[in-house]
């Protein structure tokens, strides 16, 4: 009796295991990879036979671990030189098995791939949801947890998708624009969860439920392909963002865990501290620090434990798979402080093995300039040390405000600008900075200085003429404005025009009002200038010292020295030129580069109030 219901209970188990769908993550590879090791994460709705054995030559299992929920199996390939493209036969004891796909990486391309991101670059950051709807068909699924769609509720999807971003491909390119950084593209299958007092759906892309799929309410992955392979063709890199830190509460690692210490778990829900200030105190505490990486965000944000190695490893294929797969240029990483530290070094060595011409920025939040320094590559004698080349910039975000904003003092107004460059020697690189004024967690840049026209050229001069790589954030050119006010979803608002049923299109400049003219007449000019100007993408920063409210750098190159002048004050002012003999000796002329009218160089030149101006220095 004993014998035959053992036999019965192994037929239930092989039937039920032959019934259910076996998910493989990566859900492909590719041969001829730098680093010849896959790690196969398969997943199932039942336990999962522990042995498993392959059709071909060429791809050698070198291990299989099961952790402690049996619906999960590792499993650790070597793709050999031997190994031919071509479908692989995964079978398991039982006999049921599982295609798996292996593509060759090199057949080439078309177009420039994983290109990477420099100082040349101007980068145009989009909200694709609140952007342009190309395609109504894909506005919702019924298969999705969230299939609302109102265009009147600032919490909920809007509709804009990829099929969107490629209709005004065009209209970036003739604006200046050379990168297109987009939010998070991956599936955010969520229901609408609530943040505060507010009912909220992931339509800003940051709830991510599956790493190797691209919402169906974006197009889904034929789409992300089109678009990249368009904007490639017309010149255009693309950035996409990242989450390493965490998920979505409805991700199928967090539904169905694969083991204990997926997640970084507590006894009582608790988040993030945010304090980065604890990796650069040497008096802090380690069990503040330990609040500051492993606490959640939101509760419906489960906080991945990224020093778990199969954790780690998940993550990193799937970038590195996106990376292969879409051809992508650059990564701008969300919420970088938070992540276990080596783990980060881990991905981005891993990344810059298989891509080595790829960019990877970090946004690190902070407060200072060596707590920015901190999360790259630096020049400072701490104990832990970031191999990233660069971070989002927010320091100088900062003093970029305080120079516009505030009255001149001798720490306050422009020279806060100047304060913050002049700690640039902390940082190995900081040409490899993303710079910005504003982005979709921030209130808008127009609204930060009073909708002031003046200001707004003084912001964008700064901006597209210091070191770093510039990033804009979309509608800045009409002078897109408002405040967090009373949350993001203020400051992510559709584009006007972006929807056939728009009363007005502020695509097509004879829909721009005077100022909106202006200030997309400026935008346009400078961003297409700095395209080709060595003394930006590769000249040397020199600065002056502020005075009486007038702000002097050059941007020098062997080929070309630029002269930016930034006036705050509220009167016109006579700049004298012999104060910067050591960099314009034996100038005749300068050009302005947005009139283009040519300047005697003698001995002073006239700065109109609150402007910003570029002079190219001609000898």
């Amino acid at each position: 009796m004993k014998t035959i219901i053992t036999s019965f209970l192994i037929l239930l188990a092989t039937i039920s295991i032959a019934q259910t769908e076996i998910n493989a993550y990566p859900t492909n590879w590719w041969i001829g990879m730098k680093n010849p090791t896959l790690q196969l994460m398969l997943h199932a709705k039942t336990d999962l036979p522990k042995s498993l054995k392959i059709n071909k030559t060429g791809v050698i299992i070198k291990k299989i671990f099961q952790p402690e929920n049996k619906h999960y199996l590792y499993v650790d390939l070597t793709i050999t030189t031997a190994a031919k493209p071509g479908t692989y036969t995964l079978t398991f004891d039982g006999g049921q098995s599982i295609q798996y796909e292996l593509r060759n990486k090199s057949t080439p391309s078309p177009y420039k791939v994983n290109q990477g991101i420099y100082a040349s670059d101007l980068m145009y950051l989009i909200m694709p949801d609140r952007f342009v709807n190309g395609d109504t068909q894909n506005d919702q699924f019924s298969n999705l947890r969230d299939k609302d769609i109102d265009r009147k509720n600032p919490y909920v999807r809007h509709g804009g998708d990829l099929a969107g971003v490629i209709q005004k491909l065009d209209y970036l390119k003739n604006l200046g624009i050379t990168s297109i950084w987009m939010t998070p593209l991956l599936e955010n299958d969520m229901p609408k969860m609530q943040e505060g007092p507010y009912t909220m759906s992931g339509y800003h892309g940051y709830w991510i439920t599956d790493h190797y799929k691209i919402d169906q309410r974006f197009g889904g992955n034929v789409a992300y392909k089109s678009m990249v392979q368009t904007a490639h063709e017309k010149g255009l890199k693309v950035i996409q963002d990242a989450v390493y830190n965490h998920v979505g509460s409805f991700h199928h690692t967090v539904l169905d865990l694969p083991m204990k210490d997926w997640l970084n778990q507590w006894p009582t829900y608790t988040g993030s501290n945010h304090r980065e200030e604890l990796f650069i105190d040497p008096h802090g505490s380690t069990n503040e620090m330990k609040i500051m990486i492993g606490g959640w965000f939101v509760p419906h944000l489960p906080d991945l434990n990224l020093a778990n190695p199969y954790c780690a490893n998940f993550i990193i294929q799937s970038n590195i798979w996106s990376t292969q797969e879409f051809g992508i240029d650059g990564w701008r990483v969300d919420t970088y402080k938070y992540c276990d530290e080596k783990f980060l070094n881990k991905i981005n060595a891993a990344l810059i093995k298989e891509f080595p011409a790829i960019t990877v920025f970090g946004e690190a939040w902070t407060n200072s300039v060596p707590a920015s320094a901190y999360f790259t590559q630096n020049n400072m004698d701490v104990p832990f040390k970031h191999k990233i080349k660069g971070v989002t910039d927010f320091p100088l975000n900062s003093a970029i405000y305080d120079a516009i904003n505030q009255p001149f003092g001798w720490t306050e107004g422009i020279s806060k600008l100047y304060m913050t460059l002049s700690q640039d020697l902390l940082y190995k690189d900081p040409m490899t900075n993303c710079i910005f004024l504003d982005n979709h967690d921030m209130n808008r840049f127009y609204s930060m200085v009073q909708e002031d026209i003046s200001k707004y050229k003084m912001g964008i001069g700064l901006l597209f003429t210091l070191r770093g790589i510039p990033q804009v954030y979309y509608g800045t050119e009409t002078l897109a404005r408002n405040f967090k006010n009373p949350n993001d979803a203020a400051v992510r608002k559709d584009f006007p025009g972006g929807w056939e049923t728009d009363s007005i299109n502020k695509f097509e400049a004879k829909n721009l009002d005077k100022d909106e003219k202006e200030a997309f007449s400026y935008f346009q000019k400078l961003a297409n200038f700095r395209k080709s100007s060595l003394a930006i993408s590769k000249g040397t920063l020199k600065q002056f010292i502020p005075q009486n409210g007038v702000y002097v750098y050059f941007r020098i190159h062997e080929k070309q020295t630029l002269m930016c002048v930034v006036n705050t004050n509220d009167i016109e002012t006579d700049l004298m030129l012999n104060r910067f003999s050591e960099v314009n000796f034996g100038v005749k002329s300068m050009k302005d580069v947005i009139n283009e009218k040519i300047i005697n160089s003698n001995s002073s030149v006239k700065i109109p109030s609150k402007s910003f101006h570029v002079f190219e220095l001609i000898k």
